[in-house]
């Protein structure tokens, strides 16, 4: 297994699959960080040398913001807007969608299941 970014990434996955299991990169920088050390991205995890995945671990933890870092910075930020108590915050607060999607009918992965009304029916 090998260890980037405090992930395990599973020797049987391609590196180009293996760096989509870090959160905080993409397809897009996937493919930026194969392209920039030189290695194929069809390459599997397990003919990686450990010289190659110091480099990639070296490249990602200097060029990207990644895993628990990344997931701080996002938590920071929406507790930034909840404090200020502007609309999108007040949104967050209420754990509605911030971004002008509709609320009457859709939006329940950020609303939960449907609660059902006791004699609302008629």
């Amino acid at each position: 297994m090998a260890r980037i970014s405090g992930v395990n990434i599973s020797e049987k996955k391609n590196l180009f699959s293996g760096l989509l299991c870090i959160h905080g990169i993409g397809r897009f920088k996937a493919l930026e960080v194969c392209r920039s050390l030189g290695i194929d991205h069809h390459t599997r995890v397990s003919a990686l040398s450990e010289r190659d995945i110091v480099r990639i671990r070296e490249m990602i933890d200097k060029e990207y913001i990644v895993e628990g870092e990344l997931r701080n910075n996002t938590l920071m930020s929406k507790k930034r807007l909840m404090d200020l108590g502007c609309y999108r915050g007040l949104r967050h607060r209420k754990n509605l969608p911030a971004r002008g999607q509709r609320t009457h009918t859709n939006a329940r992965t950020r609303r939960g299941r449907a609660v059902a009304i006791a004699g609302k029916k008629k």
